[in-house]
């Protein structure tokens, strides 16, 4: 049998030489093994999610990280804006609404890139905003938008106030930098680009989210960042964490070093340029503008039907999978996965999957022409 690969937005492929690492033995978290472990890592961390800080890291999944941005640089009922572009955006706001806050929510066509001068009309018309909380991808629709843009916006309204952002589905597949863009706090999760099962979140704030935390006296526990960060002192952690997986954590950053951090963020951006243009060779239509596409992952549109006997034969008959859409794009997009541990030859063999189905679903000859598609995406 051949064998399988999975192209969803997450969880994602690991790397055997990280699995392996998982796999050497536990270590005491109360240890100078761990202390070591934890300051090993730091460095790569800050690289990854472009800060000077130290980056918090959680045992649990990328939505509590999510939820501790939230309860730690809110306090009740200040007034937030919330950008929803797509189902990510959409969970933001249920977080929201679950704490004692003054909610605003920006809509944005699912799909759709913010456009920063149209968000500075809405912020402005807004009295008082403490927080705007954005995704930099949107994983349910693969549109990345302009943070650098919207960070101005942000810091121009108030300096004060602070611009949040999820990098759970891209941190690590594209260049961060927190403070060229304005960003006071960054979130991630481990089980996407970083190449990790699921089980880590992390969370970088700058000086003046740090302090924002410090201050908040919104009742939290678990998530009460202040304690991660106050044990970091001391490379440690507040409570039990999966140690195994940070020891796998310590892997990747070897790995991403030793590739080059650069030639990383250059191969996602060719595993999309790959796919983009092969779909749209097989006459698909991508759902996202070239200005706005996600370099993690890529979403593509056409007919319920056949988007249905696309999905299905990847995985029963080339042992693929894919991720089809959600909420109000169930059903009429799929999405391809490409962060981590994938590289160019696997845009092809899904490629050439496709090319195979649709050829024999159209009745016509498309053989060839997505492979071609790539190869001059990739080499031209």
């Amino acid at each position: 049998m051949e064998q399988k690969m999975l192209l969803t937005p997450g969880p994602t492929p690991i790397p055997p030489q990280i699995s392996s690492r998982m796999a050497e033995g536990m270590i005491g978290h109360r240890s100078n093994d761990f202390n070591q472990l934890m300051e090993n890592i730091q460095p790569g961390l800050k690289t990854i999610l472009g800060t000077k800080n130290p980056v918090a890291i959680l045992s649990s999944s990328g939505t509590s990280a999510l939820e501790a941005a939230m309860v730690n640089l809110i306090s009740p009922d200040e007034s937030i804006i919330i950008i929803v572009s797509g189902a990510f955006g959409d969970r933001f706001r249920n977080i929201a609404k679950t704490y004692p806050f003054n909610v605003h929510v920006y809509e944005v066509e699912w799909g759709k890139a913010v456009d920063p001068a149209a968000f500075e009309d809405y912020l402005r018309s807004k009295e008082n905003i403490k927080a705007v909380f954005s995704q930099s991808c949107e994983t349910s629709t693969a549109v990345i938008h302009p943070l650098n843009a919207l960070g101005r916006v942000v810091k121009s309204y108030n300096s004060d106030t602070l611009f949040i952002v999820d990098g759970v589905s891209i941190v690590g597949g594209m260049k961060f930098d927190m403070e060229t863009d304005n960003i006071d706090c960054l979130v991630t999760g481990s089980q996407k680009a970083l190449m990790l099962p699921p089980g880590l979140a992390f969370v970088a704030m700058n000086d003046a989210a740090r302090q924002k935390a410090a201050d908040n006296d919104l009742p939290r526990f678990y998530l009460d960042i202040n304690r991660y960060f106050k044990a970091l002192e001391d490379y440690s952690t507040p409570f039990t964490p999966a140690v195994s997986l940070i020891q796998g954590l310590e892997r990747v950053l070897e790995i991403y070093e030793e590739e080059g951090i650069e030639t990383v963020f250059e191969r996602h951006r060719k595993m999309r340029d790959m796919l983009r243009a092969g779909l749209r060779s097989l006459d698909l239509k991508m759902l996202v503008s070239d200005e706005y596409a996600s370099p993690t992952v890529t979403a593509f549109k056409s007919s319920e039907d056949e988007l249905k006997v696309i999905k299905d034969r990847l995985k029963n008959e080339h042992q693929i999978t894919i991720a089809g859409g959600q909420k109000e794009l169930k059903g009429k997009i799929l999405r391809i996965g490409h962060m981590g541990y994938m590289f160019p030859h696997d845009m092809i063999r899904v490629l050439a999957a496709i090319e195979a189905i649709l050829s024999d679903h159209r009745k016509a000859n498309y053989y060839g022409r997505a492979l071609a598609a790539a190869q001059e995406a990739y080499y031209g």
